[in-house]
This record gives C-alpha cells, structure tokens and sequence, in this order.
C-alpha cells in the first residue's frame, strides 16, 4: 500500500491546486465511509472511464466482474480478469478492515459467508458493489448517500 501510495497520491497531490474538477471528484469519492485518499486516488489516476461507462462495463474493465468457462454441457468456474489489476489489489485492501468496521459491508459480507460462498467469493462480490457505487456517484457528480448501499 505505501508504493501506491508514493507512486500515485504524492504526484496527484502535488497538482491538487491545478486541477479543480479533480478536487470534486476526490471529495464525492471520500464522502464513503472507509475510503480514504489512496482509494479515491487511485481509480482517478489509473481509470479515466470512472463515471462514463456503465456498471457492466466498469467491473469488466476492473476486472471484478465473473468471467465463466463454459463450453457445451462443460460448467466451468468463474473466475476474475481484467486490465486494472492496481485499481483490483487498492480494492481488496480496502475491503479488509471494512469487512469488520461497515455498518453496511458486514450484513452482506456475512449473509454470503453463511449462504456457503467462499469467502474472497464475498469480498470480491463487495469490491464490485463499491466500485459500481463509486462510478454512479461520479457520474451523476453526487455525494455518498446511505440510500446508495
């Protein structure tokens, strides 16, 4: 987490003056509980789509979306891919300490868990919900709302 940290905030930081619209991106994303700088950072150097393609999308080109094997009668498992894999490992950080902490995150996160899934089956399944809410509010330019989860 430091190396993200040093290879994306302290650059984005030192241009936080320049770039006003920026500045209102990062506030609409830390309005969320449990995001801080490094999470709205990231997706906002490593993601310029942020806030221009829809949920689907977003969490393919993530890669937090399930991707199946099937072929024929063949089920296969399904399983994550995608381009972004800093903007995947700065999410699955996050999601950590929120399993514990967020008044939301944990209802979820442990109905899953009881129902039998796996349980990074369940973090990833929240790492999809976060990012498709940090995509709404972006593109819609509101701020966190408790509604929203």
């Amino acid at each position: 987490m430091r190396s993200i940290y040093l290879r994306v905030c302290k650059p984005i930081l030192s241009l936080e003056n320049k770039t006003p619209t920026q500045n209102i991106r990062v506030d609409q994303l830390t309005s969320v509980k449990g995001v801080g700088n490094v999470l709205a950072y990231t997706p906002i150097s490593e993601l310029p789509e942020l806030g221009k393609l829809n949920r689907k999308q977003i969490a393919a080109l993530v890669g937090v979306a399930p991707m199946n094997r099937d072929s024929g009668v063949y089920a296969g498992k399904r399983f994550i891919r995608g381009d972004r894999s800093k903007i995947r490992t700065v999410l699955f950080m996050s999601i950590m300490p929120a399993i514990q902490y967020h008044p939301q995150l944990k209802p979820m996160y442990e109905r899953m868990v009881t129902a039998g899934k796996p349980k990074k089956v369940a973090m990833v399944a929240w790492m999809r919900k976060q990012l498709t809410i940090l995509n709404t509010m972006v593109k819609n330019g509101t701020f966190w709302d408790e509604k929203m989860a």
